[in-house]
């Protein structure tokens, strides 16, 4: 399998692999596990460190064979395949674990929980955050931004623009990105939903500004994360070229660029879960078979939290100003959209290129400041 690939889980064996060379490798992993132990045994009154390591070998003997049992109902499995493999089992909810180790305490020991984010659903009982863990019936309050959005944003979704299934839409979202980039003088971020996205993004804007060197264009992995964001803050500070960074998933939550390194959030297509994915799979499965409408209700909350978190990265501060792209024309021509634009901060909504270029040099001037 290609590194970054993850196999179903949905039989007692991944899928593509042989039943019964699968469970000899586990019961191998096992067998080495306990003469570990049993070899440890023998020094375990050297040192308390041998004896914590005793340990760790009895709880990782017991999960591998716990893999060679059947996935227990309410949890799903699959493999994770990148230099090396990984077997995961995970619950499609953290409710009952919530209520058992967190809810469970006597009066006398109980204890106020506060679960706070910008980003907890879409819904007046952000149910897409307290389903799942159980907390259907715990205090909700909602509290206002101090942004002016309608002043400081504005929010373009490119019209007659390449449908996200066709080949031609990366390269449009990074042809698009280059022009208000260069326009703006960097200060860019590209959001994509894939790696391959990724790719043909960050490849075609390297081309775009390899000729004139104004701009310097950061892709997620070519150097540490870390130094990616520190070098994007800088942006044209201290003589350096503008920048245009682009990322996908880790960059689209818990990244602060705030003032004018970042004024223009690109993103490249609507933030859907992938369908293929095993866990997505699962908690679909399990959505139909209580008779709900799998899309309605995760497809489409998923994505409207995940288009907030992306938008996020953009007024960070009062006094910043920017604005969001969307290339995904559904957001504003499918019924599911107007839920999903409601989920974003009430900005100035942009319908032409000529209104665009006009909000970009008013971000530029600073012009669309609320004061």
């Amino acid at each position: 399998a290609h590194p970054g690939s993850k196999l179903k889980w949905t039989q007692g064996t991944p899928e593509g692999l042989d039943a019964q060379s699968w469970a000899n490798a586990l019961q191998g992993v096992t067998l080495a596990l306990n003469d570990a132990g049993i070899a440890l045994d023998t020094v375990s009154e050297i040192a308390p460190d041998f004896v914590r390591l005793r340990a760790r070998l009895d709880a990782l003997a017991e999960r591998a064979e716990n893999f060679l049992s059947t996935c227990k109902a309410g949890y799903v499995r699959w493999v994770d395949v990148t230099s090396h493999i990984r077997l995961v089992e995970s619950p499609l909810t953290i409710a009952q674990s919530v209520k058992t180790q967190l809810l469970s305490a006597s009066p006398e020991s109980a204890k106020s929980w506060i679960f706070t984010s910008a980003t907890l659903g879409d819904d007046e009982n952000l149910s897409w955050f307290t389903q799942p863990c159980g907390l259907e019936q715990a205090n909700i309050l909602r509290v206002g931004s101090p942004f002016d959005y309608a002043k400081q944003a504005a929010l373009y979704v490119p019209p007659n623009f390449p449908k996200p299934a066709d080949p031609s839409h990366a390269t449009t979202v990074a042809q698009c990105a280059a022009e208000w980039a260069r326009q703006l003088g960097g200060r860019t971020l590209v959001l994509t939903t894939t790696l391959k996205a990724l790719r043909i993004i960050g490849a075609s804007l390297a081309a775009y500004f390899e000729q004139d060197g104004n701009l310097d264009v950061l892709v997620q992995g070519s150097m540490p994360k870390t130094m990616l964001i520190e070098r994007f803050r800088q942006g044209s500070a201290r003589g350096q070229s503008g920048c245009v960074l682009v990322a996908s998933a880790s960059f689209w939550e818990g990244i602060d660029v705030p003032g004018d390194a970042l004024q223009l959030v690109v993103i490249d297509k609507l933030p859907f879960p992938p369908p293929n994915d095993p866990m997505v799979e699962a908690r679909s499965r399990a959505l139909e078979m209580q008779g709900r409408n799998a899309f309605s209700d995760y497809f489409v909350p998923e994505a409207a939290v995940a288009l907030k978190q992306g938008a996020g990265r953009l007024i960070r501060r009062e006094t910043d100003c920017g604005v969001l792209v969307v290339c995904d024309t559904r957001l504003i021509t499918m019924g599911y959209g107007k839920r999903l634009l409601k989920s974003l901060p009430p900005m100035k909504q942009l319908s032409t290129p000529s209104e665009m270029s006009d909000q970009i040099t008013k971000v530029c001037t600073r012009d669309c400041l609320p004061f």
